[in-house]
Formats: C-alpha cells, structure tokens, sequence
C-alpha cells in the first residue's frame, strides 16, 4: 500500500510542477511582450498583433488554458500600460469594445493554434508508428527510385537478403533478382511507370551469399503530394518454411500414392514370378528346348524389370527436369492399373495424336496422371467406361501451344456444391477413403509447370460423369517455386482463378 501511494505523490507533485511552469511560461510570455513595447516605438503601433502574437505562442506549445491565462493577463496589460490614459483601467466604450474584440481573437486564435499543434503532435506520432512498423517488420520492405535504386532498407531486408542498409541504399534492385529472373523486374517497372500495381506472386530472390530464396513479391507505386509517381515499394515475404512443409506434404501424397499401387503391382509381378518358375523347371528337366525355355523366361524378367522401373518413377525426385511424353506415360499408367480395370471390367479407350514431348519432372506426371486415373475408377461401377486423350492443343486464355491431356469416365459425377472445393487441400468426397490431398497435389503438379487445369461434372440426370481436362504447355521452364501464372478452371461455366 505504501508504494501506490508515493506513486500518488510524486504523480501529483509532477503535475503541479507542470501545470505552475505552463502557467508562468504565459505570464512570461506576456512580461516579454510587454518589454518589447516599452524599449521599441516601433511596437507602440502593433501593441494588439505584439500581445496576439505572446498568445499563440502559448497556445502552441503551453496548451489552451495557459493561453486562455494569457489572453487575460494581455487584455489587462493593454488596458493598463498601452492604453491612454495609461496606468488607470479607466475605458472608453471604444477601448472597451477594442479590448473585447481582442480577447475574443486571442482566445479564437489561441484554440486555432492549439487544435494544429496537437494535430501536428498526432500526425508526427502516426508517422513514429509507421515508420517503426516498417522498421521492425518481419517482412523484407525497401523503396526505390524511378530508376531502380534503393533508396531504403528496413532490418527485415537485411535478415532475408543479407545487406546492411549501408550496402543495399544506393544499390540497384536487378542484384536481388537472380540473372534468369531479371525480366521480372523489368516489368514491373514497366506496369509500375504506367502507374499499376503489381500483385502478389511467387518468385525466387537472390541472397549475398548467392542463394536462392522462395519468396511472394508485392511491388506497389509511390506518389507524393501531386500524384506523381516518384518510386516503388516492394514487400518480400520468405516463404521457405512454406514450401518446405508443402514438399513434405507432396512428398507423403507421393508415397501414399506409390502404397497404393502395391497391391496392383504385386499381382503383375507374381504373374510373371511363377511363370519364371515353371520356365525354369522345364529347361532344367527338358534340355533339347531348354534354350526356348530361357528365352521366354528372360521375357518375364524384362517385364518384371519395367513395373519395377515405373513404379520408381512415383518415388525418385529427379534433381533437373527432362523431356518426356505424356502419351508414353498415360500408357505406362494404365499397364500398373491394368488387372485393376481389368477386374471392374471398365472399357479403357484411348486416343493419342500429334502430341510432342514436354519438358517437366515426369515422376510428378506419372503422380498426377495416376490421381486422375484413380479418382476416375474409384467413382465408377463395374462395367464403366473410361477415356483417355492426349492431344497437341492451344490454351485458348493466352494463345499458348502445348499437349492437352483428358480423363473422362462416366461415374456418379461431383456435385456442384463440391466441385469449387476439390482442389483445396484435405478436402475429399471419399469419406474415410481418401486423404484431401490427390487433387491438391495434382494441381500444384500443374502449376509448377506452368499449365492449367479444368473440371466439367454432372452428379445428376441421366447422363453422369467428370471429365478432368490438363494443358501442359510446350517449351516452359520448370522451376522449383510454382509460378502465379497458373489457373484453375472449375465448373460447367469454367469460371477462372488464379494458382495459389
């Protein structure tokens, strides 16, 4: 208890120590007006502006109510030693009438000056607070001039590039982006002088040391009091961390994927295992045909050999991408699930002409291929029927050529409700079947390389089914951040949006 009140006292001592130095700072403050007039004729005219001027000078930096003490003790002084007769408070009704005209302008002038200086005092706090939010923020920010100078580095900016401020201002911004990225750059100085805004989008940026950092880029206009544009800000979030868990999660879909061929490639392989068998006991125990007998039994080997080379496909992580052909692929696809379709009796029909190789990773193809085929076997009956088609096409947004890819069947379709959700991470239909995370994963398949993918479904009526449509386009460099340019087309009215 006796801490609080010593706290009390010394709060209460402050404060009277304040408020007896703001009111003798206007008593001041009057004394120096006051001893301007008497040493200078000059101000014997201009006595009513030299007392305004002592009153907002108190109201500007003592506060409203020292100078409201100040217009008082003014208008008492001019009464007493300005106006004539001087040393009497004897008035005029004109002395009067000037006397209240100018307390009534000092105290309006006192409240003016007053209601400026705290708005000054909160625009200069708001500026502090911005200023410190930029300062301390997690987030790498930095502005540059018209020219692609920087010209300021918050800490943010240090910790994820590597520069000191001292280093980066003055630098140009082209020494973030990595050589192959430059043209990035470029347009944003294009889109940024012709006064837009550059939305977010996954890049990569380049640290001191020579790294490269997955980061989302946001590039927005600086204007000053005219409107004129006079530089850009630029906010850089590092997502590694991101990306990392999404690997890892791409990583665990990969091999739930690759768990669930096991059973399909089990029986290939046992097939061709007892066949290898019985070969071999018939050249051991028939030496005139033996010849014949392991010829046929290097057969199966070489078949064995494949599954097991294709199956690898789903799990290696190759470090660079390659060519590949969708068409080769589906085909390889369809053999791992054969027994499978075979055993639902789902009629397979395909259709392959003019496609060309595409440049990608085709472990992740084989990975999205094999999501669509499953998804499309699992929502038919027996007896379906399922269409494959890989075609040479054109995106018909932009105009771009490259393989179109189709997977239809005629199953029980996806209802509308669902359909704007199937590519949201561990989203599913398949109740305690499924993971959520197939379509997402094929979807983020897609967008690293650049392509696009579209869903059409009919859940009712006679006629039910999905047909699930990919683009792959031709020539497009595969990086490992997943570009924004990628879209998602959903629905019977394939409305668009955009790759996250």
């Amino acid at each position: 208890m006796l801490r609080p009140v010593a706290n009390r006292k010394r709060w209460t001592a402050g404060l009277r120590c304040t408020t007896f130095l703001r009111y003798g700072g206007a008593a001041l403050s009057v004394w120096l007006a006051l001893s301007l007039w008497s040493v200078s004729p000059v101000f014997h005219h201009h006595s009513f502006a030299l007392f305004l001027a002592a009153v907002l000078l108190t109201a500007r930096f003592l506060g409203f109510g020292p100078a409201l003490f100040c217009s008082l003790l003014s208008t008492a002084c001019l009464d007493f030693f300005v106006i004539v007769p001087r040393f009497s408070f004897s008035l005029s009704s004109g002395d009067l009438q000037n006397l209240g005209a100018f307390l009534a302008l000092s105290v309006f002038a006192g409240s003016m000056a007053r209601q400026k200086s705290r708005a000054e005092l909160r625009a200069e706090k708001t500026t502090r607070e911005m200023a410190a939010i930029v300062e301390y923020s997690d987030d790498a920010i930095f502005s540059t001039s018209p020219d692609g100078t920087i010209t300021s580095w918050n800490r943010g900016a240090e910790r994820l590039y590597g520069y000191g401020a001292q280093e980066a201002v003055g630098a140009s911004v082209y020494q973030l982006a990595p050589p192959e990225r430059r043209q990035e750059v470029d347009r944003s100085v294009q889109v940024l002088s012709g006064g837009g805004y550059v939305e977010p989008y996954q890049t990569e940026r380049l640290r001191k040391d020579g790294t490269l950092v997955p980061v989302v880029l946001t590039v927005s206009p600086l204007r000053n009091a005219q409107g004129k544009i006079v530089g850009a800000s630029s906010i850089t979030r590092d997502i590694s961390a991101q990306k990392q868990s999404e690997e890892a999660v791409r990583r665990s879909e990969k091999l739930a994927t690759a768990g669930r061929l096991a059973a399909s490639i089990a029986h290939e392989i046992n097939n061709p295992l007892e066949a290898v068998i019985n070969l071999l006991y018939l050249a051991r125990h028939d030496s005139a045909n033996a010849q014949q007998y392991l010829t046929m039994a290097e057969q199966e080997v070489g078949r064995i050999a494949r599954l097991a080379q294709q199956t690898l496909g789903f799990v290696r992580d190759t470090s660079s991408p390659g060519w590949m052909d969708p068409a080769v692929i589906m085909d390889e696809i369809l053999e791992l699930y054969s027994r499978k379709l075979d055993g639902r009796r789902i009629r397979v029909s395909r259709r392959y002409r003019q496609s060309s190789p595409i440049s990608g990773y085709s472990g992740e193809l084989r990975q999205l291929l094999a999501n669509l085929l499953v998804n499309a076997v699992d929502a038919m009956a027996d007896g379906g029927s399922l269409q494959v088609r890989v075609v040479a096409g054109r995106q018909w947004s932009d105009g771009r050529e490259g393989v179109r890819i189709t997977v239809a069947d005629n199953g029980s379709g996806i209802p509308q409700e669902n359909l704007r959700r199937i590519f949201e991470p561990f989203y599913t239909t398949k109740k305690d079947t499924g993971t959520g995370l197939g379509l997402w994963v094929s979807h983020g398949i897609v967008q690293k390389h650049g392509g696009s993918i579209r869903v059409r479904s009919r859940a009712e009526g006679p006629s039910t089914g999905t047909v699930f449509s990919v683009f792959m386009p031709y020539g497009y460099e595969v990086s490992r951040v997943a570009s924004s340019e990628a879209f998602c087309f959903v629905g019977s009215d394939l409305h668009v949006t955009k790759g996250q």
